[in-house]
């Protein structure tokens, strides 16, 4: 559940399949994925990318997958696609990286290519050899988790990636200290620009929208409004809760639910997000509310997959009993 854990480790690449996903996770060094901040160094768009392409690369390597299995173009162009907003991970790339891992060349093929499934007997450079489905399916994995952390198109050099991922898959090269770096300063980097300028969206959002009818603003910055106002005690920080939740960015796109799962959820009032459990405290059993919640209350800059840093986030909340 995204809000019972707003501090718990998170991966890089999440998968369905929990091997891939300990695989693919393992692309980045720990404190990348964390967003830490790294020592002081000279980086470059071109370090930066083919750093990034070595870290999966030797990860693919370490997973036993061939380079003539992997064409680096595809895994690129899946990073920019996913970058760009032109593609998300689906059901389907799980799969073809499930094919891609099991050394699988019978995947479909990622839009724009043509179907591949003769691998050549010696690795191949970047051409249309490989698994171009899996490829492509690995890159948008990695692309939209990226795209998550604030990392733009602009960051990316696809040739420069590609090259290191081929170099790492025929053991040319190895994630060093300075790999290590590369990509957390990046990162790091990305989720400061990123989060600075989802702040300055959620202070207009919050500035025009505590002018409407039916919003109160508290002295913290939350704001909600009451659709249905509930009966009885509101529930203390040291309560458990059962609500129905669904959880949404400023654009509308949804990143968890409960009304999705099938199923509410139970948690203490004072193990959720900040902007929770000050509104779980306003709610009588039985109330709805809609909550808009500013970054500083909760995720802000450490926000975990699916939620870009900085964002500020819009509940509907149902509080169906207290504990």
């Amino acid at each position: 559940m995204t809000l019972s854990a707003p501090h718990r480790a998170r991966t890089f690449l999440p998968v369905a399949a929990a091997a891939f996903a300990v695989f693919l996770a393992s692309a980045l060094p720990a404190h990348a994925q964390q967003g830490a901040a790294a020592p002081a160094t000279t980086h470059t768009r071109s370090g930066d990318s083919y750093s990034l392409g070595v870290s999966l690369g030797e990860q693919l390597h370490n997973a036993g997958v061939a380079p003539q299995d992997v064409n680096g173009e595809r895994v690129a162009a899946g990073v920019h696609d996913a970058l760009t907003g032109k593609a998300k991970p689906t059901p389907e790339d799980r799969q073809n990286i499930e094919g891609l891992l099991h050394g699988s060349h019978a995947g479909a093929a990622a839009p724009g290519a043509s179907p591949n499934t003769t691998a050549p007997s010696t690795p191949a450079p970047d051409s249309a050899h490989g698994n171009s489905a899996g490829s492509y399916s690995v890159g948008a994995m990695m692309g939209a988790q990226l795209h998550a952390s604030g990392v733009t198109p602009q960051d990316v050099a696809n040739e420069r990636l590609a090259a290191g991922l081929q170099d790492a898959l025929r053991g040319k090269a190895k994630l060093g200290p300075e790999d290590q770096k590369n990509i957390t300063e990046l990162m790091s980097r990305s989720r400061t620009q990123a989060g600075e300028t989802n702040h300055r969206a959620a202070a207009t959002f919050l500035a025009e929208n505590g002018k409407k009818k039916g919003i109160v603003t508290t002295a913290s910055g939350l704001q909600y409004k009451v659709i249905t106002a509930g009966s009885g005690t509101p529930p203390k920080a040291t309560d458990e809760v059962v609500v129905n939740y669904r959880g949404t960015l400023l654009d509308g796109t949804e990143f968890d639910s409960s009304y999705a799962r099938g199923k509410p959820e139970t948690f203490p009032v004072d193990h959720v997000i900040h902007g929770w459990t000050e509104a779980l405290q306003l709610m009588k059993p039985g109330a709805k509310y809609q909550l808009f919640i500013p970054p500083s209350l909760a995720y802000d800059l450490a926000s975990p997959p699916g939620i870009p840093p900085g964002s500020l986030l819009v509940f509907d909340v149902e509080l169906l009993s207290v504990k």
